[in-house]
């Protein structure tokens, strides 16, 4: 079973035979204990420390459908290294992008992303609120919020609820994590260690997002609620914001309120909150184990895991894309 690997430590990756071979260096040029990786069991690689390869290397990668993801030294996302699209067909290119610029019909499949965001941030707020966190003042805001999604009549204006959503969803993160306090919510860069965790996990759901979408026939460039843009892949974005709540938000509630992340790993510097490699492995660890997680699925009425939920959410995009299907949302039920 091919999996994720996590590169934390400034290093060199090479190819020896069908083998990826690691050595950590450190700052003064001292080589560590080579790893090795055998090809076939590796999905993709993130890199969290400098990477010295060289182009061969890449190209082993590309062959390999092996991407890359790269974040600084800040845990910001920098940017991937994606193999060639071995999926993508002219058809779906063609609709794909008759749909982004068909306005009604772009706005219509804006709303319902936006619907299933919103959808799966009022499950994490009521799951809290039967637990006994006061929350429902947060709760109506965000179903009056909610009320106004099918109303509004371009892009921008959806853009604005779906940012009132989330200022009014945010807020009852105080009310929800004990010990650790989020305040206003902040990105570039996060002031504390709420935001902090935040900005690191919608990036790792925004990653895991692309990588889905790279083993379907959608091209991840043409998005439908973010808008395009250069060096940016925004159709991970437009799926991200549905599994956000699910994948990242209740892996910080747990991590935090089970004190499993704690105040010494983080660091606070001049004007930003960086997370240590302490709290970023332990992090990555429960993320992981929340992608493989299983839910009995109502429609294919088998067990699917997380990170299969975002492969289906991309088929069913697909399916309206072809107006095979009218795209519905995922929305948790528990």
């Amino acid at each position: 079973m091919k999996k994720t690997y996590y590169l934390f430590n400034p290093g060199r990756l090479s190819r020896k035979d069908n083998t990826l071979k690691f050595t950590p260096v450190d700052e003064d040029g001292t080589e560590g204990q080579s790893r090795y990786l055998p090809v076939e069991n590796v999905n993709d690689l993130y890199v969290f420390g400098s990477l010295d390869a060289n182009s061969a290397l890449y190209n082993f990668l590309g062959k390999e459908s092996i991407a890359v993801h790269f974040f600084d030294y800040y845990e910001h996302y920098s940017g991937s290294f994606m193999p060639k699209d071995y999926l993508l067909a002219g058809k779906m290119q063609i609709e794909q992008t008759k749909l982004y610029l068909n306005k009604k019909k772009r706005l219509e499949l804006a709303r319902l992303l936006i619907e299933g965001a919103a959808a799966n941030m009022l499950k994490n707020l009521q799951y809290y609120q039967r637990r006994g966190r006061n929350l429902e003042e947060y709760i109506k805001q965000i179903e009056r919020l909610r009320e106004e999604i099918q109303i509004q009549d371009n892009i921008s204006a959806l853009m604005g609820i779906e940012g009132n959503i989330r200022v009014a969803y945010y807020a009852a993160f105080d009310f929800i994590i004990n010990d650790f306090e989020m305040g206003n919510r902040t990105k570039q860069p996060p002031l504390n260690e709420v935001n902090t965790l935040i900005s690191f996990g919608n990036m790792m759901c925004y990653t895991t997002c692309l990588g889905q979408i790279y083993h379907t026939q959608l091209n991840p460039t043409i998005s439908f609620l973010h808008e395009p843009g250069f060096r940016r892949y925004s159709l991970a974005l437009d799926i991200a914001e549905i599994f956000k709540p699910l994948l990242v938000d209740r892996v910080i509630f747990s991590l935090l309120n089970k004190k499993q992340i704690k105040e010494n790993d983080f660091r606070l510097e001049l004007n930003r909150c960086v997370l240590k490699d302490t709290g970023r492995k332990t992090f990555v660890k429960a993320y992981e184990e929340k992608l493989v997680e299983t839910i009995q699925h109502r429609v294919l009425g088998k067990s699917v895991s997380y990170k299969h939920l975002i492969k289906l959410e991309c088929y069913k995009i697909s399916k309206h894309i072809l107006e095979i299907e009218p795209y519905k949302p995922f929305k948790a039920w528990w």
